[in-house]
């Protein structure tokens, strides 16, 4: 523990200029960069925590948190199922869906896609459907009515708009054992655009109904569920499945490890790298220090004279460096909180100065930067550079500790 006096010496080594100018800047390049690395860690890791949370909302934005299905791909009552799904515990919605690989055709335009069936009544309860319908309704897919909704950069690539009809074709195995195509023409009744290129591009939606009596499936092929607290997911699935034989699970984490695990070494790796930078700045502080004993070594062999004990010394000159250090992280912690809770307003006068645009609208789905502060990061960012101070100092402290005041006092 520090002693007041001990402290007070500390400060008065800070505040002194007696070191010379050079001492004087590096102490204030350290306590800057430490700042700046802090502020800077906090700010991207912010911002990275802010696309994975907005990319997160749109993968899931027309598929469920967990998945239900038969291992053999079997059809079943999907209603029944979800109507069952539905009554456990922390499940806040369930629905019934057949998907099927097809090929959608629109005059010399062909092009892959998903055909996805979805029962309009308990679409909602799952998916965000009606929020990237464009004004369209999902009740439009009435049954009987051989009517689609394709994602528009689908509609796009076969230059296809509303009221214009396309044919989709779905394989399908005959009695001798061989493939054969099934064709039927479906009129696209609106677009949607969820915002991610997965879906834009590959799904094309019609009604549960339809789109099973088409593809000869007999039924739906999974329940996709959704839960109030989207990390309870995965555990609350396999519950659901554990008590349905014949049934598995997949959850949202494992449908997109790839994309997620890509995220989390994505931020490691920016996390280590900054890390360097606030390393660095830290370290400036052993130099900082260790000329702050050469200049001192006469006031460090008064005090010794004086009663101050050699552990005291060290105390002293760790004081000094904790003052810089821990100065300059809070400093940064501050900072870095500040930019990222205003990222916006620090991207759009970066725009209006310099004239151009950050994520031009016409090529990223995403136009602004989203920003999420988890404390988490912060406490662990703030606690690592307050250790990295710490362990910056010790070298120079032990030294001024181990000056003999006869030594330095003898040509004084």
């Amino acid at each position: 523990m520090f002693r007041p006096l001990e402290l007070a010496i500390a400060l008065r080594f800070v505040r002194s200029r007696e070191a010379g100018l050079f001492v004087s800047f590096v102490t204030w390049a350290s306590l800057i960069g430490v700042s700046l690395g802090v502020a800077a860690l906090i700010t991207i890791l912010s911002v990275m925590n802010g696309f994975e949370a907005e990319a997160r909302e749109r993968l899931l934005s027309l598929s469920g948190h967990a998945t239900l299905f038969r291992p053999d791909g079997a059809a079943f009552d999907g209603a029944a199922l979800a109507d069952r799904a539905r009554a456990f515990p922390g499940v806040v919605g369930a629905a019934p869906v057949v998907e099927q690989q097809a090929l959608v055709v629109h005059g010399d335009d062909m092009a892959p896609a998903t055909l996805r069936g979805v029962d309009p009544a308990r679409e909602e309860s799952v998916t965000a459907m009606s929020a990237v319908l464009g004004g369209a309704h999902l009740e439009d897919l009435s049954v009987g009515e051989d009517a689609l909704f394709l994602g528009r950069a689908l509609a796009f690539q076969l230059h296809v708009v509303p009221g214009e009809t396309v044919t989709v074709m779905v394989p399908s195995v005959a009695e001798d054992g061989s493939l054969e195509p099934h064709l039927r023409t479906f009129q696209v009744i609106g677009l949607f655009e969820a915002g991610l290129q997965e879906h834009d591009s590959t799904l094309a939606i019609g009604s549960l109904a339809n789109v099973a009596a088409f593809a000869r499936t007999g039924g739906a092929t999974a329940v996709r569920l959704r839960y109030g607290d989207l990390y309870a997911a995965p555990a609350g699935a396999r519950r659901i499945a554990a008590e349905r034989p014949g049934f598995a699970v997949r959850d949202w984490t494992e449908e997109n490890a790839g994309y997620f695990r890509a995220v989390r070494l994505e931020k490691t790796m920016m996390t280590l790298i900054l890390l360097l930078v606030v390393a660095v700045a830290a370290f400036n502080i052993v130099a900082m220090l260790v000329m702050v004993v050469r200049a001192k070594r006469t006031d460090i062999a008064i005090l010794r004279t004086l009663g101050l004990s050699p552990g005291g010394i060290v105390r002293v000159f760790l004081g000094q460096g904790l003052l810089i250090g821990w100065t300059g992280s809070l400093l940064g912690v501050g900072l870095g909180t500040l930019l990222a809770t205003h990222v916006d307003t620090v991207a759009a006068f970066i725009q209006q100065a310099f004239g151009f645009e950050i994520f031009d609208s016409n090529v990223y789905y995403i136009t602004r930067i989203p920003s999420h502060i988890e404390a988490v990061d912060v406490a662990m960012i703030g606690g690592i550079a307050l250790v990295l101070t710490l362990a910056a100092t010790i070298y120079p402290a032990r030294r001024a500790a181990r000056v003999h005041p006869a030594e330095a006092l003898r040509y004084e």
